[in-house]
């Protein structure tokens, strides 16, 4: 008995503490719960339970609410006409597919931040015009339309509550109106969506140009909209910055058509995943449209999460999504700090490089893809942090990290108390 009771004193405190070093998975959040602790709030809440915006945010994870307190909500034309006209994009508009804390809203760039709506998702916006621009100026933090002449801003006012890396409630001082929404019309009429092109997206986003005329260029940009009608898709996107950091060793414009073509693969998930998918992923090894094309275990990229972002190591580059571009079931599109550049092209074990991707493998068929031969199994790599956070995670599953040694410390002092 005397033996039973102190292999449950020795296991209880060891289990408790386990629990609270570990962290939890990230739950689904209530936005309406969370807003109807503040009064000043609840007209906005009001407006958010009559539509569906409501429900759509149940599954979403790492967005950013602008919230609408009373007293300028109610200064708003559109607000006072809500019985008659659907504001449900309106709404939309007042979500950022981005978790931002107080930290990042300090370190916009001077040219500011372009930030991916929930409406820009419903593919009802205008180019990118359902997206906002953060900027600081004299010390304010302002969104604002990208659309030119757009009388549409607001200033942010201040932060209402955050949930790390999942969710921040910042007030705004005044409603935001997506470009073209009709306030004279006695109901707002959606404009018809219009065919997936995965091209004119990107060139609309700005800043792809570079990926968009080589996905056009090699028809992968047909392949992936023949995709998206099945199980979806999942982009990552280098923006024209990422291509033009490629080292001078990296001739990627050189290869063959076919294994051009094979990297542009590489960088696309056969699966629909948004961001918080992405960010709580069970398995961190996922195939891409390039293993489809050679074998099992080939072409695969590692994604994790590191600080609040999403990380994908490719066994020769670690990069970061940087922000939305799209998404919208079955499709999602993010831009991402860096070319992704397969081990199996691209690694340099064993002295291979560019330069053995680039020569044509010895027997290969007229028309083959002739992708340089495996390269040798790798360590693990390390993955650094995306720029802006601290810290570092190790790319394979399971590997220690310095937090687990911290962790086993603690219980060894505590056994050390207990005994």
């Amino acid at each position: 008995m005397q033996q039973h009771f102190l292999h449950f004193s020795l296991s209880t405190p060891i289990f408790l503490l386990i629990s609270l070093l570990l962290p939890s998975a990230t739950s689904a959040i209530n936005i309406t719960s969370l807003l109807s602790t503040f009064s000043d709030l609840s007209g906005f809440n009001r407006l958010l339970t009559s539509t569906s915006v409501a429900g759509e945010l149940a599954g979403r994870s790492s967005v950013t609410l602008l919230a609408v307190p009373d007293r300028y909500l109610y200064q708003s034309e559109i607000a006072a006409r809500s019985a008659s006209v659907d504001i449900a994009d309106v709404l939309r508009y007042h979500i950022l597919l981005q978790y931002l804390s107080p930290t990042d809203l300090h370190t916009i760039p001077a040219s500011g931040k372009l930030i991916t709506t929930l409406y820009q998702t419903t593919g009802r916006a205008t180019a990118n015009f359902g997206s906002l621009n953060l900027t600081s100026t004299d010390g304010k933090l302002m969104l604002k339309s990208p659309a030119p002449f757009s009388p549409s801003n607001t200033t942010i006012l201040s932060l209402i509550t955050t949930v790390p890396y999942n969710i921040s409630i910042f007030t705004v001082d005044s409603l935001l109106l997506p470009y073209g929404f009709d306030l004279t019309a006695s109901g707002y009429v959606h404009p018809p969506v219009s065919a997936m092109n995965i091209t004119r997206i990107l060139i609309e986003a700005r800043g792809f140009n570079v990926a968009a005329s080589m996905l056009e260029a090699s028809g992968v940009a047909t392949e992936l909209e023949g995709d998206e009608r099945g199980a979806g898709i999942t982009a990552f996107v280098p923006t024209d910055e990422a291509f033009a950091g490629l080292p001078a060793t990296e001739r990627l414009q050189s290869l063959p058509a076919e294994r051009k073509a094979a990297v542009l693969r590489f960088h696309v998930l056969h699966s629909y995943y948004p961001l918080g998918s992405l960010e709580s992923i069970v398995n961190p090894v996922q195939p891409t449209l390039a293993t489809e094309d050679t074998e099992a275990g080939r072409f695969t990229l590692n994604i994790t999460r590191v600080n609040g972002s999403v990380a994908i190591d490719t066994g020769v580059v670690q990069a970061c999504i940087t922000r939305t571009v799209f998404d919208q079931n079955p499709v999602a599109i993010f831009a991402v700090s860096k070319v992704l550049l397969p081990r199996e092209m691209f690694g340099k074990a064993q002295g291979e490089g560019v330069v053995a991707a680039v020569a044509p493998a010895a027997g290969d068929g007229a028309g083959a893809v002739g992708l340089a031969p495996q390269v040798a199994e790798m360590p693990p790599t390390r993955i650094s942090s995306p720029p802006g956070l601290k810290g570092e995670i190790v790319s394979i599953a399971g590997t220690k990290t310095s937090g687990n040694g911290w962790m086993i410390w603690c219980i060894g002092i505590l056994l050390s108390l207990l005994v």
